[in-house]
């Protein structure tokens, strides 16, 4: 069977020397969804990026394969990788919107991949393709807010948003990196109710990595727990119960568990997202969306609004001269 994600030995080394991730084997089917946790430090967000590709492993026999197709190899990314990365979805914690361009506009980003250079510098996307926008926004239920800067929206919108995102991609899977962590519990179990009904209603492969043990146990039937980089539990979420995480992790359950640590020596994944950043290895490749991209008769901002495309995964504004604002997003996905 053809595996939606195949993971072989995959590993990790910091240049502090720290091992993110060690000797990772993991196997996920398609239209699986798959809860990733972990304390803090715990690998789940570095593996999640190494699955997509925006980071290497170490330059040793490894293999991480999405859909049948080699992403990365060998600790090295393949040439073919934008076109594999057109297949993922990757949900961030703090969104990855440009908030001074409308929602409607961040939504179609997700449909640059198929479009043609012009129509990109121009910002001038097919009327299909805008259909198909205001279609995910409503079945994420925010359509009332498609011509609104994304920066008026909720944490819990935005998130919304980023999924309708993923919808237009056309993604056959969705990486989410903790995408409940910064949301208040009524947002956040909107957004886990919206990624069951992409699992279930379009067949879509989710891996989620999450901080709370209730959550896996309630929305995934499979759980994969890491602890200091290595697989320590794979198999069903039912299956973990506070004992077994006590007995997994120690004094860090607690923080699975949902109860209060006092641990002034516990890891950040601040610092742990921090260490990958600075040694990944990526490939800038950029694309740029130019012109007037809200609707037609609302108030105009400023000219030459722009969107660098780049494969670092940060939203960053800046401006360039009076009155030309630009606005960098820098999104492997769509590299």
């Amino acid at each position: 069977m053809e595996h939606a994600i195949r993971i072989e030995r995959l590993s990790k080394t910091f240049p502090n020397g720290r091992k993110g991730l060690d000797s990772i084997d993991l196997r996920v089917a398609p239209g699986e969804m798959v809860a990733l946790i972990g304390a803090s430090g715990s690998g789940k967000s570095t593996l999640l990026r190494h699955i997509a590709a925006f980071s290497e492993g170490d330059p040793c026999p490894s293999t991480v394969d999405i859909l049948g197709r080699p992403i990365q190899h060998n600790g090295k990314i393949v040439r073919e990788v934008r076109r594999i990365r057109r297949d993922i979805a990757f949900v961030f914690q703090q969104f990855n919107l440009v908030g001074r361009l409308s929602v409607r506009t961040n939504v179609l980003i997700g449909a640059l991949s198929r479009l043609p250079l012009w129509r990109s510098l121009l910002g001038r996307f097919p009327q299909h393709e805008c259909a198909l926008a205001i279609d995910a926004l409503a079945e994420v239920g925010i359509a009332e807010h498609a011509y609104e800067r994304a920066s008026t929206l909720s944490g819990g919108q935005q998130q919304r948003a980023a999924l309708a995102r993923a919808l237009v991609q056309r993604a056959k899977i969705i990486l989410a990196d903790e995408p409940i962590a910064s949301l208040d519990p009524e947002s956040s179990r909107r957004v886990m109710d919206l990624l069951r009904s992409l699992n279930r209603e379009h067949d879509l492969t989710v891996v989620v990595s999450l901080h709370q043990l209730d959550v896996a146990l309630k929305y995934c039937a499979r759980t994969v727990a890491l602890a200091n980089g290595k697989v320590v539990y794979d198999g069903p979420s039912a299956a973990l119960t506070p004992e077994l995480i006590k007995k997994l992790y120690g004094s860090a359950a607690d923080e699975l568990l949902g109860m209060p640590r006092n641990d002034p020596d516990a890891s950040s994944s601040d610092d742990v997202n921090r260490s990958d950043r600075s040694d990944r290895s990526d490939r800038p490749e950029s694309t740029r969306v130019s012109g007037e991209l809200d609707k037609p008769g609302d108030s105009p901002t400023p000219a030459a609004v722009a969107t660098t495309v780049t494969s670092s995964g940060d939203l960053s504004p800046s401006h360039t001269g009076s009155g030309a604002g630009v606005v960098e997003l820098r999104s492997p996905l769509l590299a």
